[in-house]
């Protein structure tokens, strides 16, 4: 009968029971190198430890943790990193004279902020005057308050350095306040925490005076923001926000970090709170129907007695009856041979006497200690790493999401301590008495090592002296900060690690404060203007230090005597005010501009529409907006697998049952590898979506008439095959339906999903899983029949074609990522006892019987390779029929290894190895791990823009590769190297990479790495490299890791499998730092956000995912797919800007300042102004600030579409040739040979004689002449910059020509005014002179003439690539662009392409209501990381039309559509290649040549199923590519001729040979190459 959890009822979901099982298989295997990968991890995290501590290791070591014989030869003393004591008094040595613990642990408060309310202002003033320029203005501002040094106005000097310290100060102000008010959040959310008991851990915390005024002006400032937003609510009259803001604020609240904030646990008050929030002697809810408590009288039995089943008689309020009612025939008793249970003992004292005064109270994350215990309800957050006591489950298992860690939404199963389980109320913690030995905090999300010691007394004699017992505790036992609890009603546990020291604080690192690299460049800029200025100044003071001691000068008569009084003085009193004079040579009005620029081009990022993903309604969010232009130059871009290149979205799509294949689907890469071919995939395209969406009608229409299922939901349905509905039905004979149905009740039953039943008529159901792979299997299964109903207490139960049925399910053996196969063994209704076992097609060939079932292996391991080929990720299923007399003594064995404290998990896989044998092959499964939409198109635009993508994921090896072929990382013309170390040691390693390095001719050297910097070109598509975590531990090594990173530059695609975050970010700061290039990292977890913050630019993207990725990211992405125009275009755009703009603001004021400075030569260098002060304040403010500025913002060498569509463009981002050291001396001179001419020139005019006005008036005077000078300069700057600009609009000539006008207006209408002074009426005498306008239209001309000149040499003679495009663009060639949308451009848009649809879509005409229904299911499909997923994915062979003789990949030497060899034998298939004709002309149908053998006597009749033709079977059949004819080592990657070849390698005729026997396959010399008789006669023999 099915039980279903109270609460889940109350929310109007049942949950079914999960079977009770051994959870032994979610711990990650530990592989060879685990110990000296536990110690480098303790060395690199060693610091972390206060002095305190680690005196505490050192004085505790004799008291460590249990360690094997070679970890206690191997680990030094100083590993042993805590001990917590939960109701013991502290040894003496813990302690210090006054009796505080010696030892002081990290508070789970966490601050991500760089700043508080108290050190803002300090602390970001510090951090802005850490930029050289700052300083100098600083300098700048304070010489000028002196008078001595003549500046006329010191306050309006200080205006702009103002300016630009609080814009800067506000943008920082407002990242930082975003950051902690998610501390906050976190900090005060609500946990239920022991209180009132005496935790020796820890002391009373003293709080200072001074934090105490800290945290009054948090509070305050707290309050004033929360009165603020309240206040702004109120006059808007919503409590919402816009898209906008809400993107910009941070995570959607639908989406949140801290969702246990919002949950019902915590808008609700439990029943048994008071209004203080207590909990007085917590009571356990009570049992579910079917569900025993240990604590309850149903449940107080000892752990060596066995359970009784309950029965559940009940009915719900609406009647609906939960009882289901089997036939007692069949279910036969089978007899149980007793097992002495090993008894674990209870860390309950029971000669302890409680006090009963603790009761857990709700508190706040940031109160909660290392020894604390905490009481978790379900949907809550888990506030810091904690070892699991008891649970609500009568099995100890409690189930977490870890999205906000791993970025995973599957759910992971954790087990509480046996020792705990009988820990459950506020009493029960008063009466433990226990401490726990602890390693210290490290990195490693998958490792933990501790045990729990107590002395255990015997109730029945308690005056006997107890005995001392110890646990073991791995991470299995562990809940990690950041995850969720899910499907658990409650679990007790202690605090271990809080705040810093736990492993996704450790793994965050700290929060980078990131500069552009133009930025860090122009320091250098500023540097070499600061060495001209210096001696542009040393010249001045000579020269005026000189002409004082001299004598007998102008000045002497002309001048009331010195400010110095001595030559000396005077030069250095000139020396300084020349500072002043020339200051705009490092221009204050760069960095404003810069600062307008960087922030308006956040805002298009931000308010670009083709970046915004309205399925979350989340547009693209620049974080930071100082880094655009490093966005132009990424080289390198590391991506995460799982949520950010992948959906996590797995549907079942085809299957091979009993030698026949199933369903239809057209997948990404299948369209590629007809793309490849020269199919025109769009016409493929279309007619197979036509055909999917008939046959999805048909199949629908044939289900119903067969069985109304009432679970099937039309919109889910992702299994489209009609002829196995037709099969099921008994056209194709008994056997096949019997096949059938026996595989699809294999899938209903081989699995560990928990059931979620949705009240309604008919009920919904659905399933949780620990892999979405196991929940797509079982969904399917539902979808043609078979349905999961739920769990019994010792069973599970099945809707059998409307049939209700109960499978007493016997063991489960999970799967791990070392036996990567699942297992169970259950009890038929018939009595018998049936093993059905799925797993990697390799693992599973190797354990069938021996010499049985050749010719369904050979065309399962046909179905499955093509399977493959698409893109699938396939799976093998078998079953085995065991005695009653062997399943019960090897379920002893299974017990006892099940009991075992040590290599518990070892034990188990050796019994399970040992039942997994002999297996009957029942078929294959095929799945598609959908991509997100367009990741090939943009992986390939990146591909071809010279961005080398690197795969940086947790995932498998298997798995990563086969997604990389499905997204364009990998193709099969690429040799694969697969880079796997068996011996752990840095000298196997470097060998290794030696014998790589080779191939490319390359030894390491460092000559090579300094060429390997210059070389920016993208390696040729010929080798992949993959490398595993544990290898790429080695090769980070300092002795090896150049050779690595040279191995990895010659490879066109880089995946790294199995990498721990430190490690993501380790291959991120390898690269970044040795070759010195641009890099950005892309992911969407948490485990990522290490690897975001290490690259120059980190991107989040906000998935369904948890949303801590995007907020340490710098810019935040809905999708994969928008990286493309944010990098190609807005990044290509912003670098391309910036660098156009500094090099013209470094021109226009070098012309400014050195006009200046040659009028000094004539002034003996007395630093007066040749031009009315006036010009000088609006130089740089009025006259050319717009022009330059808005060259920043909207310039455009071609727009966004061709950016996209001719992505080499970006090539010189990558090559950094927009900004380059010789561009900035070349504008340099540039602007220095237009001084002299706007000098000169005007100086020559008046040097043989001065010009006079109508009315007889000369203009001979310094103002009037500083006139002729300034306005032509201002016009020829204004011109120069608008010359440089590609992009000639409306508005940008418009801007300039005002510019231009503006010194001419301004020279006109000031001088009107009796207010200038002496410059009064200069513009009715300067602009009425024909000389005036005879000197600018010349100093025009001749200051342009060369940089027009040199601009059309290069373009005619030396074009780059862009003018080579805007030369296109003016021939036409682009105007098929104009109706492109821009979403869909890329370069291929010229050739139309079918759009990068998945085959579920393709699959899917849905209507609107559906497609909203269906978007709304995928939101909470369940993920789980790779190495807990039951999947062997398969690889992808090499093409004919790519055929690469040095492949690894692919199929060995099979070759089952064209032949290389005419004169070899065909081998007759049952599915000929489908083409239009043979080569003879002769048309072919999809027939049998030649029928299967098989011992069955089915197979010597014609089935329907042979004969009908299967769309989707013969596409693919039809364009197979062609392999290699030697065999050549295939690695794990499957392939038909692998398994084919395969013997039962763990199996023998004869039967089972003992626990863990395995048998090597050898092939004979002859057997590996084809003998002349021809491939067929020889494959048999090899076969047979």
């Amino acid at each position: 009968m099915v039980a279903f959890s109270s609460n889940a009822e109350a929310e109007g979901t049942q949950v079914s029971n999960p079977v009770k099982r051994i959870r032994w298989a979610t711990q990650r295997v530990t592989g060879k190198g685990g110990l000296a990968k536990r110690k480098s991890i303790f060395n690199r995290h060693a610091n972390r430890l206060s002095q305190a501590e680690k005196k505490r290791e050192s004085a505790g070591s004799a008291n460590g943790v249990h360690q094997g014989e070679d970890e206690e030869k191997d680990a030094p003393e100083s590993e042993i990193g805590r001990t917590v004591y939960f109701n013991q008094p502290l040894p003496a040595d813990a302690k210090d004279e006054e009796g505080r613990p010696l030892v002081s642990y990290k508070r789970n408060k966490i601050r991500t902020a760089k700043y508080t309310a108290l050190s803002f202002v300090p602390k970001n003033l510090w951090l802005q005057f850490h930029n050289v320029a700052n300083v100098y203005f600083l300098f700048i501002i304070i010489l000028s308050a002196f008078p001595i040094f003549g500046a006329t106005n010191p306050g309006l000097s200080a205006v702009p350095l103002i300016v630009i310290v609080v814009i800067t100060a506000v943008k920082d102000a407002i990242e930082d306040w975003r950051r902690s008010n998610l501390d906050n959040e976190l900090n005060n959310a609500p946990v239920h925490r022991l209180v009132e008991w005496d935790n020796v851990n820890t002391a009373d915390e003293y709080i200072n005076p001074w934090r105490r005024v800290k945290k009054a002006c948090s509070r305050a400032i707290l309050s004033a923001s929360q009165w603020i937003g309240s206040k702004k609510k109120k006059k808007n009259g919503t409590e919402g926000k816009d898209s906008k803001s809400r993107a910009l604020d941070g995570p959607a609240d639908n989406e949140s970090r801290r969702y246990s904030v919002f949950s019902q646990a915590f808008d609700e008050e439990p029943a048994a709170e008071n209004a203080d929030g207590d909990v007085e002697m917590t009571p356990v809810p009570s049992p579910t129907p079917g569900q025993a408590r240990s604590g309850d009288a149903a449940g107080a039995a000892d752990a060596d007695t066995e359970r009784e089943d309950l029965q559940n008689d009940r009915t719900e309020p609406g009647g609906l009856s939960q009882s289901l009612q089997v036939p007692s025939a069949d279910r036969p008793t089978s007899v149980k041979t007793a097992v002495a249970k090993r008894f674990y003992g209870s860390l309950i004292d029971p000669n302890l006497e409680a006090k009963e005064t603790a009761r857990f109270k709700r508190d706040y994350w940031k109160s909660v200690q290392v020894g604390d215990f905490v009481r978790l309800y379900n949907e809550e957050e888990i506030p810091a790493d904690i070892i699991v006591l008891s649970t609500s489950d009568a099995d100890g298992a409690c189930y977490v999401e870890t999205k906000n860690l791993d970025g995973e939404t599957n759910l992971k199963v954790r087990q509480a301590l046996h020792t705990g389980r009988k820990v459950r109320r506020a009493r029960d913690c008063e009466r433990t008495n226990f401490r726990l030995e602890s390693e210290p905090p490290h990195a490693n999300l998958y490792a933990y090592s501790g045990v729990v010691r107590w002395d255990q007394h015997d109730p029945s004699s308690p005056h006997e002296p107890p005995r001392a017992m110890a646990e073991p505790v791995g991470i299995n036992n562990m809940l990690l900060r950041g995850c969720t609890l899910r499907n658990t009603d409650w679990i007790v546990g202690i605090v271990v690690f809080t705040g810093e020291e736990t492993k996704i604080m450790i793994n965050s690192g700290i929060t980078p404060s990131k500069r552009a690299q133009i930025s860090k460049d122009l320091n250098w800029n500023v540097i070499y203007n600061f060495i001209i200025l210096f001696f542009m100044c040393l010249i001045a003071a000579l020269v005026q230090g000189t002409t004082w001691g001299r004598g007998n000068e102008s000045l002497d008569y002309f001048e009331f005597g010195s400010y110095g009084g001595t030559p000396a003085l005077n030069g250095f009193i000139t020396f300084w005010a020349a500072v002043i004079l020339f200051q705009n040579l490092v221009p204050i009005s760069l960095y404003i501009s810069l600062e307008i620029i960087r922030t308006a081009q956040a805002f298009f990022i931000y308010s670009d529409t083709y970046m915004y993903y309205e399925k979350l309604d989340y547009p693209c969010t620049p974080k930071s907006w100082n880094i655009s232009d490093d966005v132009g130059q990424i080289e390198y871009i590391f991506s995460d697998k799982t949520g950010t290149l992948t959906q996590n979205v797995m549907e079942f799509k085809k299957c091979t049952i009993n030698g026949i294949p199933y369903g239809e689907a057209y997948t990404e890469a299948q369209a590629g590898m007809q793309k490849r071919q020269g199919i025109d995939v769009e016409v493929e395209g279309a007619r197979a979506r036509e055909q999917i969406a008939h046959d999805r009608v048909e199949m629908l229409k044939s289900i119903r008439q067969i069985y109304g299922n009432p679970y099937l939901r039309d919109e889910e349905l992702t299994f489209v095959a009609p002829d196995f509905v037709r099969d099921i039905s008994g056209e194709s004979g008994e056997e096949q339906k019997a096949a059938n149905e026996r595989f699809m009740l294999a899938l209903a039953l081989c699995h560990t999903v928990i059931t979620e039943r949705t009240p309604g008529d008919p009920p919904r159901i659905e399933f949780k899983a620990q892999s979405p792979d196991e929940a797509a299997l079982v969904a399917t299964a539902r979808d043609v029949g078979f349905t999961v109903m739920g769990r019994s207490n010792e069973g599970i139960i099945i809707n059998y074609l409307g049939v209700e049925r109960e499978y007493t399910v016997l063991n489960t053996l999970e799967f791990n990522s070392t036996r990567k196969r699942m297992s169970a063994i259950l009890r038929m209704p018939d009595g018998k006892i049936v093993l059905f076992c799925k797993g990697a097609d390799s693992i599973i060939y190797s354990r069938l019987k021996r010499g049985e079932q050749l010719d369904l292996r050979r065309s399962t391991a046909e179905h499955l390779e093509m399977f493959a080929r698409e893109g699938l990720r396939t799976l093998c299923i078998a079953q085995r029929e065991l005695g009653e007399e062997e399943y019960q003594k090897w379920n002893i064995d299974h017990d006892l290894a099940a009991a075992a404290v040590q290599d518990r998990e070892e034990k188990l896989e050796v019994v399970s190895d040992a039942i997994e044998r002999e297996l009957t092959l029942l078929g294959g499964t095929a799945i598609e791990d959908r991509l997100q939409d367009g990741v090939p198109d943009a992986i390939a635009l990146l591909a071809q823009a010279g961005i080398k993508l690197w795969v940086l994921t947790g995932d498998k090896v298997e798995t990563a590769i086969n997604i990389g072929f499905s997204c364009n990382l990998l193709d099969n013309d690429m040799d694969l190297i697969l880079l796997q170390i068996e011996e752990e040691s840095v000298d196997a390693a470097e060998r290794e990479l030696d014998r790589h390095l080779a191939v490319f001719n390359k030894t390491g050297s460092d000559a090579e790495l300094k060429a390997a910097k210059k070389n920016h070109e993208p390696p040729d598509p010929t080798h992949a490299l993959v490398v595993d975590g544990d290898s790429l531990k080695l090769c980070l090594d300092d002795r090896i890791r150049q050779k690595f990173l040279l191995l990895c530059k010659e490879c066109r695609s880089v995946l790294c499998c199995r990498v721990s975050p430190a490690q993501k970010a380790a291959v991120v700061r390898l690269v970044k730092n040795s070759l010195d290039v641009m890099t950005l990292a892309i992911g969407d977890g948490a485990n990522d956000v290490a690897m975001i913050q290490e690259a120059h630019v980190g991107v989040g993207i906000a998935g369904e995912e948890g949303r801590q990725a995007v907020m340490s990211s710098d810019y935040a992405i809905g999708q994969f797919r928008f990286l493309t125009r944010l990098v190609l275009v807005h990044g290509r755009w912003s670098y391309r800007r910036l660098a156009e703009t500094i090099a013209n603001f470094f021109y226009k004021n070098i012309v400014w300042t050195f006009a200046l400075f040659w009028y000094q030569i004539f002034t003996n260098f007395d630093c007066s102004y040749a031009f009315d002060y006036s010009y000088i304040l609006l130089y740089n403010l009025a006259f050319t600030s717009l022009p330059i500025i808005f060259m920043g913002i909207l310039d455009q060498d071609v727009d966004d579409k061709v950016s996209v569509a001719v992505p080499q463009l970006y090539r010189r981002g990558i090559e950094r040739k927009e900004w380059t050291q010789i561009k900035f001396w070349t504008y340099m001179v540039d602007g220095l040979y237009q001084s002299l001419l706007c000098f000169f020139f005007v100086y020559l005019l008046f040097e043989p004689a001065t010009f006079n006005t109508e009315n007889g008036r000369n203009v001979n005077d310094y103002k009037r002449v500083g006139t002729y000078i300034a306005c032509p300069a201002v016009v020829v700057v204004n011109a120069y910059i608008l010359l440089n600009t590609y992009r000639w609009d409306w508005f940008m000539v418009l801007i300039s020509t005002i510019s231009m006008l503006l010194v001419f207006f301004w020279t006109g209408v000031y001088t009107s005014f009796t207010a200038s002074f002496t410059f009064y009426g200069t513009g009715n005498q300067v602009l009425g002179s024909l000389s005036f306008w005879a000197a600018t239209f010349l100093i025009i001309i001749l200051c342009l003439l060369p940089r027009f000149a040199s601009k059309a040499i290069q373009k005619i003679y030396f074009p780059r690539d862009v003018d080579i495009v805007r030369e296109q663009i003016r021939q036409g060639k682009f105007d098929y662009l104009r109706d492109v949308d821009p979403t869909k451009v890329s370069a291929t848009s010229i050739v139309p392409k079918a759009e990068s649809t998945s085959s579920s879509e393709v699959s899917k005409p849905l209507p609107k209501d559906a497609n909203k229904e269906k978007q709304k299911r995928d939101l909470h499909v369940q993920t789980m990381s790779e190495d807990m997923r039951p999947i062997y994915p398969p690889s992808v062979a090499a093409t004919a039309t790519t055929h690469n003789p040095r492949s690894n990949n692919g199929s060995d030497g099979t070759d089952y559509t064209n032949h290389r060899n005419d004169s070899l034998d065909r081998i007759d298939r049952a599915f000929p290649p489908v083409s239009s004709t043979t080569r003879a002309g002769t048309p072919l149908t999809p027939a049998i040549t030649e029928p299967f053998h098989t011992p069955r006597e089915s197979f010597e009749r014609p089935r329907a199923s042979f004969d009908r033709p299967r769309p989707s079977f013969d596409r693919l059949r039809s364009s197979m590519d062609r392999t290699r004819s030697s065999f050549e080592q295939s690695r794990d990657f499957t392939s038909a001729a692998l398994l084919a070849r395969v013997e039962s390698s763990q199996s023998t005729g004869e039967g089972r040979q003992g626990h863990g026997a395995r048998h090597r396959l050898v092939f004979p010399a002859e057997a590996l190459s084809p003998p002349p008789e021809g491939e067929k006669a020889w494959m048999t023999k090899l076969i047979s």
